[in-house]
């Protein structure tokens, strides 16, 4: 029998954060500990090492970015732990922040947005596994600005499946296993993939984040 995927919660307002406990309770996740402010977060998140660490970007001490700085200083310690951020409002340098290694076990979602109970507990079981959940107003957001940007529909299949997995947040030698592929085959697809879809090697920001982020927006 699997073991359950274990879970450490940030979020100040009490009852939001026994609702979140609860509804990934009932998802199937085993929550481990709960935070009220980020530097409790971070202390736990190191302590328990949990598969998927859920924070409020907004915590107290200062009510800023606090909750943010202490899931990504737990991703950065410990890279097996997945991180999703809520927030009330998008703010493009906290997702780029988030984003800044890669989208693999990383979500942002917006709190007004995660209405539904059922969508919240897929998007943290996907994030858990190593996979991403953005919501689709920070991807649009996110890539609205880039009018160079181009669409999916110049990619091959074999592009497409590539692409697919590199969203699924597979690495290359994970998709190169999946599609039956030589590792410098798959790496040439992504060579192709960021040409295809106007992401330049000059780009200052993650070039495979803005790939996925493509994929998504248009999937």
């Amino acid at each position: 029998m699997t073991a359950p995927r274990r879970v450490v919660i940030g979020e100040d307002d009490v009852l939001l954060r026994e609702g979140i406990a609860r509804v990934l309770a009932l998802g199937g996740f085993e929550v481990v500990a709960e935070a009220g402010d980020a530097d409790d977060l971070l202390r736990k998140g190191m302590a328990h090492r949990p598969d998927l660490l859920v924070a409020d970007i907004s915590m107290p001490p200062h009510r800023g970015d606090d909750g943010l700085v202490a899931a990504i200083d737990v991703r950065r310690q410990r890279p097996d732990t997945s991180v999703l951020v809520l927030s009330q409002f998008y703010e493009e340098r906290y997702a780029t922040e988030l984003l800044a290694d890669g989208a693999e076990g990383v979500g942002y979602l917006l709190k007004e947005r995660v209405s539904n109970v059922d969508e919240f507990v897929d998007a943290a079981i996907r994030v858990a596994e190593g996979g991403s959940a953005l919501d689709p107003e920070v991807i649009a957001r996110m890539l609205g600005r880039r009018s160079k940007r181009k669409s999916i529909a110049a990619l091959s299949p074999r592009e497409l499946e590539v692409l697919a997995a590199m969203a699924e947040g597979k690495s290359n030698r994970g998709i190169a296993g999946d599609l039956v592929i030589s590792l410098p085959a798959v790496e040439k697809h992504i060579t192709r993939i960021f040409g295809k879809l106007g992401v330049d090697a000059v780009d200052t920001e993650h070039r495979r984040v803005h790939a996925v982020l493509t994929y998504l927006r248009e999937r």
